[in-house]
């Protein structure tokens, strides 16, 4: 190991290669800042050569390696052995450059989502890929995970945001196509074998962006919704009748909704507690007069036919912005549990209703759960679920995996919506692929990482 580290050493000098006490002020994940890290030692690259050398090295002395980047995964991708070594793209944060004719931004890997907004909207463009965590999460890791999140119903998944990539592979061969073109249709498109593929076929560096005009407005409300079956039809209601402007349709059981909307001290809630469903919908347009009035026609029309109970317009910025801070910000949600697990899960969206019911009373029924908090972006199929429970047993979690991963096989979901599988899924996999695709993954893993040592364990066992 000493060869391994003065070789590293060699490349990224003494103070971007921390060993020993150094790792004691790092960690594997923004949650678990109080513990130190447990790794061989943290390598700070800071270009994509440097990165390509590092990983020459690893590959000569079979060296495990797992990639840091933002530390928010939530399934156990960026969690640590002590034999391993850590790469952070942290130091690779630029944004490179801007072309304003192709509508697109070229990025490292290290650099921040809201920083890759705000660059977006200095231009008068949007990024529109959005999230919770967009304060501290990467965009190599965000497209290494796939990231949903809020404004997929109308823009994609990451997937659909990357035109060009570059990515080291675990030899250190550096695989680069920084294209800013739509339509390449020659031969196989690398590019998606590493998004989604959570670090474990190459390390993503650098990423083109495709970006799109920014709207002159964005209104938004909150909805009282009686039966699911009415939150599926509204969906379709307003996106037929906003003519392709909805960009937003998210859903909260009461449950979650009753803890979120009274957070930051709020003594009034945006609508009543007094509905089954709550969605928070969105528009984005080219007019604020225009849009917020075809809304309010839109939200008219809908209580009159029966669909909606009640709806409450964001009629200012303030509350526009407070409205979605509600749904943003679930962790007042982890605040009530003593401990909790997360789920991502998907389906056909007219399935989700019946499935939450029977979820939530399935464990409910388990008298060490404290509670159960769905919410999510049924627009696209994705539900979460944050569940409380009295302690942190394994027994326990397998429990509330096996309620709530079981059903999803005769669904044709995935236990996987956004998040990834990481440490924490691999045993749910075979719920969401065939054996022939998992097998075709082994391939794939085999071929481009034939020594293992790219983020090792993680997503598929060997």
């Amino acid at each position: 190991m000493t060869n391994l580290l003065s070789d590293i050493k060699e490349i990224v000098g003494e103070k971007r290669l921390l060993i020993a006490a150094d790792l004691e002020e790092r960690y594997d994940h923004i949650w678990h800042m109080d513990k130190g890290l447990d790794a061989l030692a943290v390598v700070l690259p800071i270009n994509t050569q440097e990165l390509s050398g590092i990983m020459k090295i690893c590959h000569r002395h079979d060296q495990a390696v797992v990639v840091h980047g933002g530390l928010t995964n939530l399934v156990g991708g960026t969690e640590t052995k002590s034999d391993e070594l850590v790469i952070s793209l942290e130091k690779m944060n630029a944004i490179e450059e801007f072309d304003e004719g192709s509508r697109t931004l070229t990025v490292q890997a290290g650099a921040i989502l809201e920083n890759v907004q705000n660059a977006a909207k200095e231009r008068d463009l949007l990024f529109p890929l959005n999230f919770g965590a967009k304060g501290s999460a990467q965009l190599g890791g965000i497209i290494s995970s796939n990231a949903g999140g809020l404004r997929v119903f109308r823009f994609g998944m990451t997937r659909n945001l990357v035109l060009g990539l570059e990515a080291v592979l675990s030899d250190g061969t550096i695989i680069s196509s920084l294209k800013k073109i739509i339509k390449d249709n020659s031969a196989y498109d690398l590019k998606h074998l590493f998004i989604g593929s959570e670090g474990t076929l190459g390390i993503v560096t650098r990423a083109v962006l495709k970006l799109v005009e920014r709207p002159r407005s964005r209104c938004s409300a909150y909805l009282g919704i009686k039966d699911y079956d009415s939150v599926v039809k509204m969906l379709k209601f307003l996106d037929k009748g906003s003519a392709g402007k909805l960009s937003g349709y998210e859903c909260i059981w009461p449950e979650a909704y009753k803890v979120m909307a009274l957070k930051d001290d709020q003594k009034n809630p945006p609508i009543a507690f007094d509905y089954n469903y709550y969605v928070l919908c969105e528009f984005m347009g080219g007019d604020r007069e225009q849009d917020f009035a075809l809304l309010q026609s839109l939200l008219e029309q809908a209580m009159e036919e029966g669909l909606i109970e009640d709806a409450a317009p964001a009629y200012t910025e303030i509350d526009l912005q407070w409205f979605w801070r509600i749904r943003e910000d679930v962790h007042v949600l982890v605040q009530k549990t003593s401990y909790n697990q997360h789920f991502d899960v998907s389906m056909p969206t007219p399935d989700i209703g019946q499935y939450v019911d029977d979820v939530v009373d399935q464990l409910k029924s388990n008298p060490n759960i404290e509670c159960v908090f769905p919410f999510g972006h049924v627009a696209d199929g994705n539900v979460h679920f944050i569940v409380g429970k009295k302690d942190d047993s394994d027994a326990l979690r397998l429990w509330i995996n096996d309620v709530v991963y079981n059903p999803l096989q005769s669904l044709q979901g995935s236990v996987s919506a956004e998040h990834g599988i990481g440490n924490h899924k691999k045993k749910y996999l075979p719920l969401s692929r065939s054996s022939e695709e998992i097998e075709l993954m082994k391939t794939l893993k085999l071929t481009l990482d034939p020594k293992n040592i790219l983020n090792r364990g993680k997503v598929l066992d060997p």
